[in-house]
C-alpha cells in the first residue's frame, strides 16, 4: 500500500485578494449586461482604507465603477471602521483606459481568416483570434460528486460554511476574512481519511479563543467533514496564532488573480497561470480553462477515465489552438492521444465557438470570484454540464 498526503486550502469571501477579484468581476458583470462584446481587463488592489481598480476596457457603456466596489465590500461585510474597513468611507480611485489596438487587431480577426480568401473563412462566425498566447488546464476525477478533487472540495466547502454562520448570525463574532485548509491522506491513490484541518476567521475583540475553537469545530467543520473519512487521529487546527482580529484589506494587501490555485483544483492538477478575474471570454486565461474543465468533466463522467488532465495551448491572434494533451494518468480504458483525437474531432476550440457553446457573455462572473471556479454545480455554470459524456463514451 502506497500511503500519501495531499493539502489544498480556500479562502473566503472577506480576504483581501478575493475581495478585489469579487470587485473585477462585479465591474465585468455590469458591462457585459449592457455591452456583451465589451472587452475588459479590470485589475483591483486594495488596502487600508484604499481600492484601485485598472485596466483595459473598451466598451459602448458606462458602468459606476465605484459604485460597484462599494457595494461588493458591502455584501461582503466590511461595512463599518470597526471591522478594519469601510466600504462607505474608503477611497477608490479608477484608472481605465482602452484595449491596446495591437492585441485587438489579432482578437477581430483571426491570422487564419486574414490569410484565407474562401467564402467560407470570409463568413465564419468564429473567426476571431485568441486574446494572448499561452496554455490552459483543465482537471476532473472520481473523487466527489462533482468530479473534482477531495482536498479543495473540502476547504471551499468549509470557507462557505464560515461565511454562512458569519452572515446568518449564528457566529456573530466572525468578521469576513478566513482562510480552510484541508489534508487528505491517499491509500493506492483513494482517499481514506482526513489526515488534518485548518481554520483560521477574523473575529471581534470581545470573543475568547476557546469559545472560537469550539464553535468553529462544531458549527464549520464538523458539518462539512464526511463522516467516514474522520477518526480518532483527525487533527483540527482553529486559529492556531491565537488572535485573528486585524484582518482584511487592514491586514493585508490585496491583488486581482493573486489566488488561481484557490480558483481552479488546488494544486492538484496543473495550472497554466493565468487568473480568470475581471477578464471578457476572448480572454483564453479564462474561456479556455472552463472549455478544459468541461471536456475533462466529460471525460471523466463519461467512464473512459477516472482522472483527466487537459492542456490547451493558444498563440496570440490565432484561433485555432496550437496542440491539446491528454493525460489520464494510467486509469483510462484507451490510449491518451486516441482521447486528444476524440476531443478536436468533437469539440471547436477556437475563442469563439467556446464563447457560444458555455454561453460566455452573459454577467455570470461575480458569483464565481469566491470558493473557487469549478465544481461549481450550484450555480448552473455550463462548463460543469455533462452532456458531452454520452458522445465521448459512444466515440470510442
Amino acid at each position: 500500500m502506497v500511503k500519501k498526503y495531499f493539502t489544498s486550502e480556500s479562502v473566503t469571501e472577506g480576504h483581501p485578494d478575493k475581495i478585489c477579484d469579487q470587485i473585477s468581476d462585479g465591474v465585468l458583470d455590469a458591462i457585459l449586461s449592457k455591452d456583451p462584446d465589451a472587452r475588459v481587463a479590470c485589475e483591483t488592489a486594495c488596502t487600508t482604507g484604499l481600492v484601485l481598480v485598472m485596466g483595459e476596457i473598451t466598451t459602448n457603456t458606462y458602468v459606476d465603477i465605484q459604485a460597484i466596489a462599494r457595494e461588493t465590500i458591502r455584501k461582503i461585510g466590511y461595512d463599518s471602521s470597526d471591522k478594519g474597513f469601510d466600504c462607505d468611507t474608503c477611497a477608490i480611485i479608477t484608472s481605465i483606459h482602452e484595449q491596446s489596438p495591437d492585441i485587438a487587431l489579432g482578437v477581430d480577426k483571426s491570422l487564419e481568416a486574414k490569410e484565407c480568401s474562401e467564402e467560407s473563412c470570409i463568413n465564419d462566425k468564429y473567426d476571431t483570434g485568441a486574446g494572448d498566447q499561452g496554455m490552459v488546464f483543465g482537471y476532473a476525477c472520481d473523487e466527489t460528486k462533482e468530479l473534482m478533487p477531495l482536498p479543495i472540495s473540502l476547504a471551499h466547502r468549509m470557507a462557505k460554511k464560515l461565511s454562512e454562520v458569519r452572515k446568518q448570525g449564528v457566529l456573530p463574532y466572525l468578521r469576513a476574512d478566513g482562510k480552510t485548509q484541508v489534508t487528505v491522506e491517499y491509500r493506492d491513490g483513494v482517499p481514506a481519511r482526513i489526515d488534518s484541518v485548518v481554520v483560521s476567521s477574523q473575529h471581534s475583540e470581545a470573543v475568547e479563543l476557546e469559545q472560537i475553537r469550539r464553535d468553529i469545530i462544531k458549527e464549520v467543520i464538523i458539518p462539512i467533514l464526511p463522516a467516514e473519512f474522520v477518526d480518532k487521529n483527525t487533527k483540527f487546527f482553529v486559529n492556531p496564532t491565537g488572535r485573528f482580529v486585524v484582518g482584511g484589506p487592514k491586514g493585508d494587501s490585496g491583488l486581482t488573480g493573486r489566488k488561481i490555485i484557490v480558483d481552479t483544483y488546488g494544486g492538484y492538477a496543473c495550472h497554466g497561470g493565468g487568473a480568470f478575474s475581471g477578464k471578457d471570454p476572448t480572454k483564453v486565461d479564462r474561456s479556455a480553462a472552463y472549455m478544459a474543465r468541461y471536456i475533462a468533466k466529460n471525460i471523466v463522467a463519461s467512464g473512459i477515465a477516472k482522472k483527466c488532465e487537459l492542456q490547451i495551448a493558444y498563440a496570440i491572434g490565432v484561433a485555432r489552438p496550437l496542440s491539446v494533451h491528454i493525460n489520464t494518468f494510467g486509469t483510462s480504458k484507451i490510449a491518451d492521444d486516441r482521447i486528444a483525437e476524440i476531443v478536436t474531432n468533437l469539440v471547436d476550440l477556437r475563442p469563439a465557438a467556446i464563447i457560444e457553446k458555455l454561453d460566455l457573455r452573459k454577467p455570470i462572473y461575480q458569483p464565481l470570484a469566491a470558493y473557487g471556479h469549478f465544481g461549481r454545480e450550484d450555480l448552473n455554470v455550463k462548463w460543469e454540464d455533462t452532456d458531452l459524456a454520452a458522445k465521448f463514451a459512444s466515440a470510442i
